[in-house]
Parts: C-alpha cells; structure tokens; sequence
C-alpha cells in the first residue's frame, strides 16, 4: 500500500453521546491512517434532521478531542452535500442502473403484509424496474438501486475474511426519497468516494451495508474502497452492549467514573487489537504497531474492572501537577494556596486511587474544616484507651521543633517504645483524629500536609480539653 494513497474516515450520526463503540471505531481508524502516514477524517451524518442535534454534535467532537483522535483537517457534514447526493441518484438513473418507483405506501403495507403472512422475507419486486412511463406528470415516486439478480458479490474484508453473498438476496433499495432526500445509503458511497476515503473501517453490523453500497460504487465505475469490519464490544455477560451494562458515553467515563484519557485510549486499542502479551502501550507505540490484521473476529468483552486497574496505573504515572488542576476542578475550584498543598500532597494520594473520584475523596482530609466528621470505622479506634494515648500524642508532637517526616516519626516512635506499645496502636487514632477516616496517606506526610498547628489542632478537637493541659504540664 502506498502511504498517500490511505484515507481512513469516522463517521457518527449525532443523535446523542459518543458511544464507547463509536470511540474505538474512530480509534482504530485513526491508528490506521496515523501508521500508513495518510489522512484520517471525521464526517458528521446528520442528515436525520428530526433526531440530529447541536448538543449531540458538540458531544462528539468534544469526546474525540478528549481522546485526542480529532481529523485532519474540519468535519465533513453530510446535510451540506445532499445536492451532490441527489445528483450521484439522477446520473445512476440515466446509467440504468436505478429507476423511479410509483409504489404507493399502501401499496408496499399490503405487500409487507402478504410477505408476513407467508412467512417469507419482504423484499420489494417493482414492476416499475423496468418501465419508464411514468402513471401521470405530478405522480410522487422514490428512486430505487437496480440491483443485481445473478450471481454473486465477494468482499475480502481486511477483518471477516472473504464474505460472499448472493445478488438474489440484495434488494432494490431506495436512493432518494419522495421528497428528493438521500437515503443513508446513498449519502454515505457518495460522501466515501469525494472524500478520497480508500479504506472503511467501521462495526459488523455495517457489513450486509458493504454489500448493497458496493452495487452503487461498481454502476458509478468509481474505486472499490477496502473495507475492515470490527465486531462488536459485548458487555461482560457476553451480551451486546447496553446501557444496562452502564455509562456508554465518552463523557460519563470521564465526568461520572473518573477515567483519564490515556486510559480510555489504551483500553480501547486493547479492546480487540493486541500485540502480543503488552497491556501498557503508549500512543507512539500505538501508532508503530497497529495493524488491521491482528483485530479479533470475535466480539470483546468490556471489562470495568480491567479498565479501573489500568486508568490506577495512568494516575500513577500522570504528573502531579496536572492531576492537582484535575481534582481541583472536580472539587469546583480551589484557592492557589490550596491548589499548592493538592500539588504537594499528590505523590502520596495517588499511590493509592484507581480514578480522579477517589483521589478527590483521598484528598478530603487537606480541605475539611473542624472539628472533623469521623466515619464510622474511625470513631471506632478512638474507643477504649485511644483518647488517653492521643493526649500523650499531643504532648509529645507539641514539642517537636522539626516539624518533618522524619522528625514527626522519631518521636512517635519513641513514645511508642515508652508505651511498650506497636506504632499502630499510636497510628490508627492518629490517623482517625487527623482524617477522620480510618484510611490516609502515610500517617507522617499527613502530619506534614497538615503542618504542626492545624495537626495539634485535630488532635486536640478529640480530647477532654482538661486532659490535653494535664499531659501537657506533665511534658513540661
């Protein structure tokens, strides 16, 4: 293949959100064209004027860019062309390789229904194929393709395999509507061939379109664009995707779950595409190593769970500055002092959070005010002896004069070894009256996110105020 000549394209019709599915489609293609050094392109078919919406549009475009799979160069939109459609219908016309059709609705309701009584599939026989005479001047009529009825149409799909269908199974579907209005099917052959689109990469349930669509390419006499169908994902019960299966969209993966977009994009590439046992690939290696010839036949399964472990590992590795901005805009904003101590306290939270929801909540302890709210498994360590082992805690990091991480754990250490007592048993109260949870960074970076006045003053929030002066004097 020659690295011009590569045209990939993706294709949505904005009537809502940009499905999950769609978003590894406009993947793969976009891998495709980015490996061959050709063009990737994004076309918009939002000739379905009652369900096509601005919001859908925006969703989409704004999803793409997230991953960062955008076109070259601006989308195409179907509804500009339909002139350009209509006329590709008139010159299949004038080739005799289309007819106008005069069947009333009525008239194809009772055929429909003869079909169905038989039990026999509905296809439409036109007496109208071969006539040319129209029944009065005004009549309203549809263009029809005039498909084949003999023999055979072959596809060696870069996916499938070679797929045969027989021209006795293809029908005459409509071109143009009675209003002079494209049909998908029309739009999408005329839109592939003047966008220069060489290679259509796209779902198996576009696959009996190939077929039909090839009819009209080969009466044009235009280039036969190499086509690749990708199954389809399946959710983990091995059903097709649904919204019972949960968030479909580009948008609640990264609103509602938390997801980064180097997640996403290195989920979805795994989503039927390996290359050998590697997990972790970068876009660059993305791009060294696709190719249509190791996606699977079979449908995949999404799997959250897998897509939670790795988004854990792009956290990790994400730059805490970046993250800080990420958690700060799902916190509504924080003040630049704040955004600081996010940005410092970044290495220990992030070494514990699979998505941006959790390592906003881990973060909760930087922000909250006093006195803390204890979760129920934190109220539970301070029963018993904890209140009297947090007033000592309190004197002895009164007196500290470092306020580091090593000086802040010598001398819980040592009152540890004064008590005979293992240092958990000074953490876990610790970390309760600090947090207010029973789970945090490590206890002696929280001790130092939170700086020596406003630790004391948790600790002390917990404690019999008398009791904090006795051990006080006793420190002294």
């Amino acid at each position: 293949m020659s690295a011009s000549t590569i045209v990939t394209r993706f294709a949505p019709s904005p009537t809502g959100f940009l499905h999950i599915g769609g978003a590894r489609t406009a993947l793969f293609n976009w891998l495709f064209a980015r490996h061959h050094g050709g063009k990737y392109l994004l076309r918009i078919e939002d000739t379905d004027k009652a369900r096509s919406t601005p919001e859908a549009i925006e969703a989409i475009l704004d999803g793409l860019s997230w991953l960062d799979i955008t076109g070259d160069g601006e989308p195409h939109f179907q509804s500009q062309f339909e002139a350009r459609h209509a006329e590709v219908a008139h010159q299949l016309i004038e080739r005799g390789a289309a007819y106008r059709c005069y069947l009333t609705q009525e008239e194809l309701a009772r055929r429909r229904e003869e079909a169905q009584t038989q039990k026999k599939p509905f296809r439409i026989t036109s007496e109208w194929r071969d006539c040319t005479d129209a029944p009065s001047p005004d009549a309203p009529f549809v263009v029809r393709l005039k498909a084949p009825r003999e023999g055979e149409t072959v596809i060696e799909d870069l996916v499938q395999g070679r797929v045969v269908v027989q021209n006795a199974e293809l029908d005459d579907f409509v071109l143009l509507r009675s209003d002079g209005t494209p049909t998908y099917m029309l739009a999408v052959v005329v839109d592939d061939h003047d966008m220069g689109v060489t290679h259509v990469i796209r779902g198996d349930d576009h696959l009996n379109n190939a077929f039909r669509q090839l009819v009209i390419i080969r009466a044009m006499g235009w280039p036969e664009p190499t086509y690749g169908h990708i199954p389809l994902i399946h959710g983990a019960d091995g059903a097709k995707l649904s919204k019972r299966h949960g968030a479909l969209g580009v948008d609640a993966y990264r609103d509602e779950m938390g997801i980064l977009p180097e997640a996403l994009f290195n989920y979805l590439l795994r989503l039927g595409w390996g290359h050998g046992d590697d997990e972790i690939i970068s876009r660059e290696q993305a791009v060294e190593w696709f190719d249509i010839d190791h996606v699977g036949k079979s449908p995949s399964r999404f799997d959250t769970k897998k897509l939670e472990n790795l988004n854990g590992h792009y956290i990790r590795h994400a730059e805490d500055s970046r993250l800080a901005v990420l958690v700060a805009a799902r916190r509504g904003g924080l003040e630049a002092e704040e955004l600081a101590l996010l940005e410092q306290a970044m290495p220990e939270l992030k070494a514990r959070a699979k998505d941006l929801n959790e390592l906003s909540a881990n973060a909760d302890f930087l922000f909250v005010s006093r006195p803390l709210q204890l979760d129920e498994k934190a109220a539970a360590l301070l029963d018993g002896d904890a209140r009297a082992l947090l007033a000592k805690l309190h004197a002895t990091l009164s007196s500290v004069s470092e306020w580091t991480h090593d000086g802040t754990e010598s001398v819980v250490k040592a009152l540890a070894e004064a008590e005979n007592l293992k240092l958990g048993k000074l953490a876990q109260p610790l970390r309760a009256a600090l947090t207010g949870r029973a789970t945090s960074p490590g206890i002696f970076d929280v001790l130092v996110l939170l700086g020596q006045d406003e630790s004391l003053a948790r600790i002390g929030d917990q404690l019999d105020p008398s009791t904090v002066m006795l051990h006080l004097k006793e420190r002294n």
